[in-house]
Formats: C-alpha cells, sequence, structure tokens
C-alpha cells in the first residue's frame, strides 16, 4: 500500500522512525508548527490544500500525522481518497500512546505543561506563517511593554491580566521520552525550562504504537477515523473525540 504523511513537524522524529520500520510506502510532507497559531478555519484550509493534491491514481489514503487539534481539523473533507486521523484531543494523545492513558494523566497531574524533541527543537523561536497568528490577535504571549506599544496601556492591563500570563496555569513541565532521543540533551534541557520557572518536573515514558499502526495501516476504529471520499470530520464531545459528519 502506498501512502501519503501530511504530519505537523512536531512529530518529525517519531514518525521518520515508524517510517522506517513500515511495511508500506510513504511519501512525508510535514507542515510547520505555527499552522496551530492560527484560527482553525484557516487550518483547516491549509490542510485541505494538501489532501487534495494527492494525486488518487498514487495513493490508496491519506494519513494524518494530526489530532482534534483545536478542532484545526474539523471540516476536513476527503475527496477521491480516504483520509485516515488518530482520535486524539492533540497530539500529547498520540506521544502517550492512548487517549484512554492522556486522559488519566491529565486528570491526576493537573496543570502539567508537556515538551517533547520535536517541541523543545521546533516548537520554540519559530519563524510563524505570513498570516497574523493567534498570538497577534490576542496578545497571548506578549510581554507587558509590547502590549503596552500595541494597544495602550489601558487595554494592555486587561490584555496582560486575562492572557499575558498565559502560562500562569501550569505548575510542572511534563518531559515525554520517546525513545528517539540521540542523547540526554533534550531531558536537560526540559529539566532547566522547568527550574526556570520554578515548576515540578517529570519524566514519563511515551508509546510510539499509534505512530506505527498510522502508517501500517493498522487502523482500528476505536483509535482512528476513516473517512471515505465525500466524508468529512466533525468533532464529537464524548470518548471518540471525531467523527464522520
Amino acid at each position: 500500500m502506498r501512502l501519503k504523511l501530511i504530519s505537523c513537524e512536531i512529530l518529525y522524529r517519531e514518525m521518520c522512525t515508524v517510517l522506517a520500520r513500515s511495511p508500506n510506502q510513504v511519501d512525508v510532507e510535514f507542515l510547520p508548527k505555527g499552522l496551530h497559531d492560527i484560527a482553525s478555519t484557516d487550518m483547516c484550509a491549509r490542510l485541505q490544500a494538501m489532501v487534495d493534491a494527492a494525486d488518487p491514481a498514487t495513493y490508496q489514503a491519506v494519513v494524518l500525522g494530526y489530532a482534534l487539534c483545536g478542532t484545526g481539523v474539523v471540516g476536513l473533507t476527503a475527496r477521491s481518497i480516504p483520509i485516515v486521523i488518530p482520535r486524539g484531543h492533540d497530539c500529547i494523545t498520540l506521544f502517550l500512546g492512548s487517549k484512554e492513558r492522556y486522559l488519566e494523566y491529565f486528570t491526576s497531574h493537573p496543570g502539567a505543561y508537556f515538551k517533547t524533541t520535536g517541541w523543545i527543537e521546533r516548537g520554540a523561536g519559530l519563524q510563524q506563517l505570513k498570516e497574523p497568528s493567534l498570538r497577534d490577535k490576542t496578545g497571548i504571549g506578549y510581554t507587558w511593554e509590547g502590549l503596552v506599544d500595541k494597544y495602550g496601556e489601558e487595554d494592555a492591563k486587561f490584555l496582560w491580566e486575562q492572557l499575558g500570563n498565559y502560562t500562569r496555569n501550569y505548575g510542572q513541565l511534563t518531559f515525554i521520552q520517546m525513545g528517539v532521543e540521540p542523547d540526554g540533551s533534550f531531558e536537560r534541557e526540559a529539566r532547566e525550562d522547568a527550574a526556570a520557572r520554578g515548576w515540578k518536573f517529570e519524566k514519563v515514558a511515551g508509546d510510539l504504537g499509534i505512530f506505527q499502526r498510522l502508517l501500517d495501516g493498522k487502523w482500528d476504529d476505536r483509535e482512528f477515523l476513516v473517512i471515505p471520499p465525500g466524508k468529512r470530520i466533525e468533532a464529537t464531545y464524548d470518548e471518540s473525540i471525531i467523527r464522520l459528519e
């Protein structure tokens, strides 16, 4: 089977690792992490253009290295060939190996912020897409001085209180070790980041299972949604996360 993989670059090392083990022929295209930072409708439009460009005479399916991702995949439509996507709220589900494990960890560790190799080497200091990102639209991530320069002191005070200190709800940094790390440098950087913020640090073992099954074509309905031609993705508010509209 020949597949077209369209994936967020945050999953780069993990996808490359399992691709080498897959029995299928997989052509890959990675998209920038900054795609998450634009409006969900814009993200869906970018993904739709990539999906539509896949040649139905060449590929049996398009597989996505994405999850629900803040509804960024809602409305994505299969044209001539099926689309396959993991059932997960975000990529942390993929890193932890299942939506059940993610829910268990999230519930027992409120205020945890996650990092992996991809989030460390590709998630910070990234050149964003040309269109205004959510950061520009809302003020999230600005310094106090930056907000004052852009909005004036009165509006900046409101935005700072509501959005500016976006890390205030976190108290722990969890590094997910995926087994693709070349050395201890990524863990060390995560530890130093946690210490600098005054957060607790924890390291947990990740799981490449979802990545491998996605590229191997083992698409159990409990773990993946297969979108046949003519159908599109819809979000749910239950444990299935996504479904056919």
